[in-house]
């Protein structure tokens, strides 16, 4: 996780962000202190990385890259704004004995914002800010089968914004986000598929982070939270509505170290 020490919005590269309508500087950083607290508390190890002036969406770790046993795979984001980002997270991780692997520079590819494990099966999004040509070579380097899926909803940019594994049997998604393949692939892939509302899709829902059967998501409709609790979950739900200005949430605030 990154502190959201010079989080704001300066630009605009998806539809959740206006600069006239920026995050609160001083509620930003409690409802961030309050997800660290949370995961303190439920014995979620977190590790940090410090932010840098100028790289306000650095606090979105999730969108670095992709972390598999050894190797990151470091993100080549597509907008300008966020490429600086990579150069301080490969840092990272080479600082900690890890094997930084670069895509090449023409294929654009933001980590786990768009790449997301299911099981055996690497499931991909892409259109908005990861490209299709790039899932070929992530599952070569990962050594896993990928399931491409194309996003058609600009309010769902990243794939982690409407679709959210559970387990290796469960995920959550929203049908609005996708075309009549992705759909049915999902259907296809997913066991117990569970959709969600387009009022809990747009409170972010499915941008949550998942250990174990514990989720912590944005505050979510009475009804999602007893479905997901009578099928074993225990679901936390807190306030990031200053981070839903960047068009993020929980997910999009950490990255998985495993």
């Amino acid at each position: 996780m990154c502190p959201p020490t010079y989080y704001t919005v300066n630009y605009e590269i998806n539809p959740w962000m206006n600069v006239r309508s920026k995050p609160d500087k001083h509620k930003a950083p409690i409802q961030w202190k309050n997800y660290q607290k949370l995961l303190a508390k439920l014995k979620i190890k977190v590790h940090k990385i410090m932010p840098r002036p100028g790289l306000p969406d650095m606090v979105f770790t999730a969108n670095a890259g992709l972390l598999s046993k050894k190797q990151f795979i470091v993100s080549n984001f597509r907008y300008p704004q966020r490429q600086g980002e990579a150069k301080f997270f490969s840092q990272w991780f080479k600082r900690r004995g890890h094997e930084v692997v670069n895509l090449p520079e023409n294929l654009f590819f933001e980590g786990e914002g768009d790449a997301l494990i299911f099981g055996d099966t690497l499931v991909a999004g892409f259109r908005f800010r990861s490209d299709i040509h790039s899932h070929r070579y992530i599952g070569a380097i990962i050594r896993k089968r990928v399931v491409s899926l194309e996003l058609v909803n600009s309010n769902y940019y990243h794939l982690d914004t409407c679709f959210c594994p559970l387990n290796n049997e469960t995920a959550m998604y929203y049908p609005g986000a996708f075309d009549k393949y992705g759909k049915k692939a999902l259907t296809h892939l997913v066991p117990n598929l569970i959709k969600i509302s387009k009022k809990d899709a747009m409170n972010f829902c499915c941008n949550a982070l998942v250990s174990g059967k514990k989720i912590i998501m944005n505050n979510c409709t009475g009804k999602l939270k007893n479905r997901l609790e009578q099928i074993g979950f225990k679901v936390y739900c807190l306030d990031f509505s200053e981070f839903i200005k960047a068009g993020g949430s929980s997910k999009c605030l950490a990255l998985y170290l495993g």
